[in-house]
Formats: structure tokens, sequence, C-alpha cells
């Protein structure tokens, strides 16, 4: 009897092994499946980390082009020089650029280059030396009409392009009276009128 009963222990004791180790197997069994499960994820964050990663590249290389691209604004020497002469056309008692009376008078009525007596100089540091050639009206103070010009240039350069005037070189080229003026413009017009009425006939 006492066999028989050992034999029962024995065999519960057996049949409680053989279950934890039945636990055992299958939370064995199922950790892998566990592990395996997070290394998926973990297979799937980085497979969409180099997706992410590529995203920010691109967005960083889009900002890498603005930063690279470099606004700009330059004007050409003849762009100058054509505000200059306007400019300076602008001071009473300048008659004209440099040239003689009748190209001074041509340039009042349109026929001739507005740049016609101007030169600019750039400097390293992005100022203009300017240099003017004019005729003036005879009997009028020369230094003051320089500091007219020198004013008038200065304030339009500035106003139009930002640029700064490093300094100013005024060369009088001739001096004329307004009567000398007006009576070559006079006929200078009356030899238009006379050439289209040559053509039209």
């Amino acid at each position: 009897m006492a066999d028989t009963e050992s034999k029962d222990v024995e065999l519960e004791v057996a049949d409680d092994q053989a279950a934890a180790q039945d636990d055992a197997n299958t939370v064995a069994a199922s950790a892998p499946a566990d592990g395996a499960s997070d290394d998926a994820h973990e297979s799937a964050a980085t497979a969409e980390a180099p997706a992410g990663s590529a995203t920010t590249e691109a967005e960083e290389d889009d900002d890498e082009e603005y930063e690279d691209s470099d606004d700009s604004l330059t004007y050409s020497n003849g762009v100058i020089e054509k505000i200059v002469a306007m400019a300076t056309r602008e001071v009473p008692h300048v008659l004209g650029m440099k040239g003689n009376l009748l190209h001074f008078v041509q340039e009042q009525l349109g026929a001739e280059n507005l740049t016609k007596g101007v030169s600019v100089e750039v400097t390293d540091d992005n100022r203009v030396i300017v240099n003017i050639s004019v005729i003036i009206e005879y009997g009028c103070y020369a230094p003051a009409i320089f500091e007219d010009v020198k004013e008038r240039v200065t304030k339009r350069l500035a106003e139009m392009t930002g640029l700064e005037v490093a300094g100013i070189n005024l060369r009088i080229e001739d001096v004329v009276t307004l009567e000398a003026y007006n009576e070559s413009k006079k006929k200078f017009i009356d030899s238009l009128k006379h050439e289209d009425e040559e053509a039209t006939a």
C-alpha cells in the first residue's frame, strides 16, 4: 500500500514536472515569437527610417539650394552714365554735354547720344567716380554750377541706384551765350524742316 502511494506521489511529481516543462516550452516558444515580432517592428522601423531620412535630406538639399542662390542687382556703365547725364542737364546754366555748339543743340532735341560727355569708374568698394564734360552758359559762375552738378548727380544716383559717389570731376568744355544757343537751335530746326520738305516733294 505504501508502495502504491509512493508511486502515486512519484507520478504526480513527474506529472507536475512535465507540466512545468510544458509551460517552460510554451514560454520559450512564445518568447522567440515575441522577440521575432519585436525584431519585425524594429525592421519595419528601420525600413521606415531611411525613407524618413531621405525626405529630411531632400528638404535639407532644398534649403541649401536657397542658401546657395545669391540675389544680385547690377548696373551697366551705360545706365549709370545716362542717369548722370540726365541729372547734369537738370542743373541751371548747363546748356549741354561735351561737343561743339551743333552737338549740344542736337542733344537738346534728342538727336544725340545722351551719355556723350560722361564716363564712370567703379571703385573696389562699389562706389562711383564720375567724369563729366559740359558746355555752360556764358556769364555764369562755374564753381556754383559745379556744386549744383555734384549735388544733383549724387542725389539722383542715390535715389535710383543706391550707389555712393566717390568723386565727381567736372570739365567745362565751352561757354556759349543763350543768344548763340537759341540761334543755333533755330537754324538746326529750320534745316530739319527743309529736309522734310525735300523728302516729301
